[in-house]
C-alpha cells in the first residue's frame, strides 16, 4: 500500500471517526433531555422512530389543525417527538419573552435545517458573530431615508398591480395570491436589489415557480424526520432531485442579480451616509453588501449571495402572504386614486395602520419560530428547560390568546387604539417577532402593505368570495390557505 493511499485512508478513518463522536454527542444530549423533559405534557408517541409526528396526520391542512389543538389542550408548553430528537413548544407571551429577549438564545432551532441548501447561513439562518456583523451591515438598509425613496417604488408597482386586477375584475372573482406574490417580488428586487423583475423572461418565471414548489419540500421534511439530514434525504425522499433543482435555479438566478448590480455599482454612492438618490441612482441593500466586501473584507461573494436569497425569499413571502390576508380582511372607502401617496400620507394612514395591524394579529405571515437554548431556562408555570432543548414558539397561538384578545377570532382592528394596546405585554404581538432577533425589515413591510391597500382600496370596492369562516390555513414555510384567496373586485370608476 503506497504512503498517499495510507494517508488518504487515515483522513477518511479521522473524518468517519469526528462524525460518529458527533452523532453520539447528539444522541447523548436527545437523551439527557428527553429524560428531563419527559414531565411535560404532550401528544401520544407512535414508536421511535417517527415519535408524535402521525398525531399531525397526512396533509399540511390537518397538520395545521392539529398544532392548534395541541397548543389549547396543553397549554401553556407541550414537548414533541420527532424520532429521537425531542422539541418543547411555547404559546404564552411570557415565556416567549424569556426566550426572545435573551441574547443567549440566538441560535435558530433545528427546523431551519431544512432550509440551509436553499437559504444558507444568511441573516435568517445565521447566529452568534456572524449574525451581529450581517445585521450591522445590513441595518442602514432600512433606514427611514431610505425608506422613503422606496415609495416611488411602491407606487410605481401598485400601478401594475391595479392594472391587473383592473384585466382581472372582468371576472366573476379573482383569485389574488399569484398577483400579490409577483408584486411583492417586482417590489424586493427593485428596492433592495436594484434590479427590475418583469416576469417577461424565463429565469424569472422559473424562479417563481421553484420558490413555490419549496414548500411542498419543507412540509415533507417536517412530516419525515428522516429525510432532513442529506444522507436520508438522498435515500428515501422522493422530491430529493426536486429540491437540488429548485435550489439550483433561485441560486443561479441569485447570482444574476447580483452580476447586474455589479456592472453599475458605484460605491462612492453605496457609502454616502443616508443617501437616499445620487443622479438616478437608487440606494440598495445589495450595494451595502459589495460595499462591505470591497472597503471591510466583511463579507464575500458566497455572503452577498446568502443575503440576497434570503431577502428575495423573506422579503416577498412574508409580505406576499400578509397582503393576501389583508385584502381579504378590509373594506374601506378611500380618496382619490389619481392622487400618489407621499411618505407622510402612508405614515398618517392610522385607521389602516390598525386594520393591517390586527390583520397581522389574526394571520401572521411567521406564523412560528424556533430557537436553540443556549443555557437551562426556567419556565413561569416552573418546568426547567435544559441547555439545547430545541423551542418552538407558536406566534398563531400567542396572539389568539383570549385573556390578551377578548374574542380572538374576530377582527377588531380597534384592539390597537393607543389606549387598548398601551398595557398590552411586549410579546403578546409578534408579527416580527420581537428582541434581539426581531425582523430588520418590518417598516419596510408595513409601508409597502399600506401602499398596496391604499392603491387597491381606492381603485376597487371588494366583494369578499372567501371568508374567515372558510378560509383553510395549511402548514408551510410561511403561512398560507389551502387555496387561493378569491375576491370580487368592482372598478370604482
Amino acid at each position: 500500500m503506497n504512503t498517499v493511499l495510507q494517508i488518504n485512508l487515515v483522513i477518511v478513518f479521522i473524518l468517519l471517526a469526528l462524525y460518529i463522536l458527533r452523532s453520539l454527542q447528539t444522541l447523548y444530549i436527545s437523551i439527557k433531555n428527553h429524560v428531563k423533559l419527559q414531565k411535560l405534557p404532550g401528544p401520544p408517541r407512535y414508536g421511535i422512530i417517527k415519535g408524535n409526528v402521525p398525531y399531525l396526520g397526512d396533509s399540511p391542512e390537518v397538520l395545521f389543525q392539529q398544532l392548534r389543538q395541541a397548543a389549547k389542550e396543553f397549554y401553556p408548553v407541550y414537548r414533541f417527538y420527532v424520532a429521537h430528537k425531542i422539541s418543547v413548544h411555547l404559546v404564552t407571551h411570557q415565556d416567549c419573552e424569556l426566550v426572545m429577549s435573551n441574547p443567549i438564545h440566538n441560535e435558530k432551532g433545528y427546523v431551519y435545517k431544512m432550509t440551509h441548501k436553499w437559504l444558507k447561513f444568511g441573516l435568517l439562518t445565521s447566529f452568534g458573530q456572524k449574525w451581529q456583523i450581517r445585521r450591522k451591515i445590513l441595518t442602514p438598509a432600512f433606514h427611514f431615508n431610505i425608506l422613503q425613496g422606496f415609495v416611488s417604488v411602491f407606487n410605481e408597482q401598485t400601478e401594475q398591480l391595479i392594472d391587473a386586477l383592473k384585466d382581472e375584475s372582468k371576472k366573476s372573482y379573482v383569485e389574488i395570491n399569484s398577483l400579490i406574490t409577483q408584486f411583492t417580488l417586482k417590489t424586493i428586487t427593485e428596492t433592495a436589489m436594484g434590479t427590475k423583475f418583469n416576469f417577461q423572461r424565463k429565469n424569472e418565471r422559473n424562479y417563481e415557480k421553484a420558490l413555490h414548489d419549496m414548500g411542498k419540500i419543507f412540509y415533507h421534511k417536517f412530516t419525515h424526520p428522516w429525510c432532513i439530514e442529506e444522507i436520508g434525504n438522498f435515500l428515501f425522499s422522493p422530491f430529493f432531485f426536486e429540491e437540488r433543482k429548485n435550489t439550483k435555479t433561485m441560486h443561479q438566478f441569485s447570482k444574476e442579480v447580483i452580476q447586474e448590480k455589479e456592472k453599475t455599482f458605484n460605491d462612492e454612492e453605496a457609502t454616502e451616509e443616508h443617501s437616499v438618490y445620487k443622479g438616478k441612482k437608487r440606494r440598495a441593500m445589495l450595494d451595502l453588501l459589495l460595499s462591505a466586501k470591497k472597503n471591510e473584507s466583511a463579507i464575500d461573494d458566497d455572503g452577498i449571495q446568502e443575503e440576497v436569497v434570503t431577502f428575495m425569499f423573506e422579503g416577498h413571502d412574508t409580505t406576499a402572504a400578509a397582503l393576501s390576508f389583508i385584502i381579504a380582511l378590509i373594506v374601506e372607502i378611500l380618496g382619490n386614486p389619481n392622487k400618489k401617496p407621499t411618505y407622510d400620507d402612508l405614515q398618517n394612514l392610522k385607521y389602516m395602520e390598525r386594520c393591517i395591524k390586527e390583520s397581522l394579529r389574526l394571520y401572521p405571515s411567521v406564523y412560528f419560530i424556533s430557537r436553540i437554548l443556549g443555557e437551562d431556562l426556567r419556565l413561569t408555570n416552573g418546568y426547567l428547560l435544559p441547555k439545547s432543548t430545541n423551542v418552538f414558539i407558536h406566534i398563531y397561538d400567542v396572539h389568539r390568546n383570549p385573556d390578551v384578545y377578548p374574542d380572538p377570532e374576530r377582527f377588531d382592528p380597534d384592539r390597537f387604539l393607543p389606549e387598548n394596546c398601551q398595557n398590552r405585554h411586549p410579546y403578546a404581538y409578534l408579527p416580527f417577532s420581537a428582541g434581539p432577533r426581531n425582523c430588520i425589515g418590518q417598516k419596510f413591510a408595513i409601508l409597502e402593505l399600506k401602499a398596496a391597500v391604499c392603491a387597491i382600496l381606492s381603485n376597487f370596492v371588494l366583494e369578499p368570495i372567501d371568508t374567515q369562516e372558510n378560509i383553510k390555513l395549511v402548514a408551510d414555510i410561511v403561512l398560507r390557505t389551502k387555496e387561493d384567496i378569491k375576491i370580487k373586485f368592482i372598478p370604482r370608476f
